[in-house]
């Protein structure tokens, strides 16, 4: 289905019945990286999976601003509003994840329970935060002048995907070829808007989320570990763990496993 926010086209995808679960996908992902999912999920859930502004099949519009994580999470709130959505279930991976955690500080009354896979509540202090959007906006450029491809070549070989090497081949190219559909002014635009450094730090708001928390983070994904360590102490009410033999992409290393825990999470809370 289509809702327009704002001028931009987005496309959700939905499956499932009873409880609605929001589900968040990361940066160069769309709503293809939950639907593997609906079988299993859609069991006990109302699956409603967008492809986040400048990602699949959403338009990806020119203006940067648009793509600021606070009016992604107004977007979301407009897309539940619209599908008559009283309060939600919200996972979220990796920069799905700092949206989550974003919509769920922003209005809390519209969420159930919250997971975040290997995500963050963003960057600590202003130097950290310049540092990344000066970072952010050396790639955003790259994407620009050398093209989707070429910008798909170096972000599937970045350390953070290196246990993503290991998988069978016909994983890594079903990814790859996800990757490859994105238009450059999208994903580069993401970057500037909704990166890690352009985002709002919210540590000094963990503690006042008062929803029941489920963190998850792979074994070897040493960052996302620490982070989700820190976050815990500060989260009053979660639950951490940490899957073996896993890194940053869960739900494509440990499908089965990550599929199980989510399904027990949302059963048995």
């Amino acid at each position: 289905m289509e809702i327009v926010i704002e001028g931009a086209h987005y496309h959700i995808e939905t499956c499932g019945e009873r409880d609605p679960l929001l589900l968040l996908h990361g940066f160069t992902g769309d709503s293809s990286t939950w639907l593997p999912f609906c079988e299993k999920w859609g069991k006990h859930s109302r699956l409603i999976i967008p492809d986040l502004i400048g990602h699949g099949k959403t338009d990806a519009p020119q203006n940067a601003d648009r793509y600021q994580i606070e009016a992604g999470a107004k977007d979301l709130l407009y897309i539940l509003e619209k599908l008559d959505c009283k309060k939600v279930d919200v996972l979220g991976y990796s920069m799905g994840g700092r949206l989550a955690l974003t919509f769920a500080i922003l209005y809390p009354e519209k969420v159930n329970r919250l997971i975040l896979e290997s995500s963050s509540p963003g960057l600590l202090t202003e130097t950290e935060r310049l540092e990344r959007r000066m970072k952010d906006g050396e790639l955003a450029d790259f994407i620009i002048e050398k093209g989707i491809e070429n910008f798909v070549d170096y972000w599937e070989n970045i350390p953070l995907f290196s246990t993503m090497r290991n998988l069978p081949q016909k994983i890594k190219d079903k990814v790859r070829q996800q990757r490859l559909l994105h238009s450059p002014q999208g994903l580069a635009n993401s970057l500037v808007g909704m990166g890690t450094g352009a985002q709002p730090s919210w540590w000094g708001k963990l503690e006042q989320v008062d929803l029941q928390v489920l963190l998850l983070t792979g074994e070897k994904d040493e960052k996302f570990c620490l982070i989700a360590e820190k976050m815990q102490k500060l989260l009053k009410n979660s639950n951490w763990m940490v899957i073996e033999n896993s890194g940053h992409a869960l739900h494509v290393e440990v499908k089965e496993k990550f599929g199980t825990i989510v399904s027990e999470f949302l059963l048995n809370t």
